[in-house]
């Protein structure tokens, strides 16, 4: 018997062949012209950005800026090139994590965007940003004028975003709020790590440090007279993607600095002295700091 492809298909079957390819086309032409789903929109460049901070890329001619967007000029021209925008948010602050920005958005959104072909990689939400950022509730809020509540979001969003990039190993970025931390791996945005500090405790993002491999986020607490409960009243919560969740006993009043990519200098006061933390190890190095309380630093905590 002979087939032929032709005469298989009658005039009545072609009709619902015809209508299904209609179906698909619109399909797909409604798919392609869908909203997205946080609102994005990458535009060519505009003369109307009003930048409310700007942070450099670091790399070619290319200059990032935030406010409203994410907005990219050129070094050499002052040509505004492109803008990364969403619908109702304003971005704050951005930092570069290895050849991404990422993004910290009035609304509470974290995003990850490559500035090489301007594509949006992830989106995360952080719950209790947005509230952290406006303030709102906290004394004297009620006074603030819009102004005053745009720079005091500005000036906390500077201080939310801690990118670990080392060049080994995946990158991620740790966002840091009073009330919770979390830890995104720059790739795909997964979730590492998260952390609420104990009740009636805070961390603080401004205190915050980090090297090429971790994070360590200072934690303050009230003091507290139950005995059989007693918090203390400071500490250090260090993060990474291999070992999550290590604590450094310390006063409540720590300042830390990056020596370099793998070491922090510890300074826990005039008594207890500097010594340094190194997060390769996930140690104290040794013959840091002074031997006796209130001696002089040593040659080794300093860089």
């Amino acid at each position: 018997m002979s087939f032929n492809p032709l005469r298989s298909l009658s005039p009545r079957s072609v009709l619902p062949a015809a209508a299904a390819l209609l179906v698909l086309a619109a399909g797909a032409a409604a798919h392609a012209n869908r909203p997205q789903p946080f609102g994005d929109k990458v535009l060519p460049g505009v003369a109307d950005a009003s930048p409310v901070g700007a942070q450099s890329t670091g790399a070619g001619d290319l200059q990032l800026r935030t406010g409203p967007g994410v907005e990219a000029y050129s070094r050499t021209t002052g040509e505004h090139l492109w803008s990364y925008r969403r619908d109702g948010s304003t971005a704050l602050h951005l930092t570069m994590v290895g050849e991404d920005a990422a993004v910290v958005w009035d609304d509470g959104m974290v995003t990850s965007v490559n500035p090489a072909d301007h594509s949006v990689r992830w989106h995360r939400g952080v719950p209790g940003l947005a509230d952290w950022l406006r303030a709102d509730g906290e004394p004297g809020a009620a006074d603030r004028t819009d102004e005053q509540r745009q720079q005091l979001a500005v000036q906390r969003a500077a201080t939310v975003l801690h990118p670990s990039a080392d060049p080994n190993a995946d990158a991620f970025i740790t966002v840091v709020t009073p009330g919770l931390l979390m830890g995104f791996r720059d790739r795909d945005g997964d979730l590492r790590f998260n952390s609420r500090p104990p009740a009636g405790c805070t961390f603080d993002p401004a205190r915050t440090a980090q090297s090429d491999d971790a994070a360590l986020i200072p934690r303050v607490c009230p003091p507290t007279s139950s005995a059989g409960a007693r918090q203390l009243p400071g500490g250090v919560m260090v993060f990474s993607l291999t070992a999550p969740g290590n604590f450094l006993n310390t006063g409540p009043d720590v300042v830390m600095r990056a020596l370099d990519g793998h070491r922090i200098a510890v300074d826990d006061g005039p008594v207890i002295g500097t010594w340094v933390y190194d997060t390769t190890r996930g140690a104290r190095e040794s013959g840091c700091g002074p031997a006796v309380p209130f001696a002089a630093v040593g040659p080794a905590c300093e860089k």
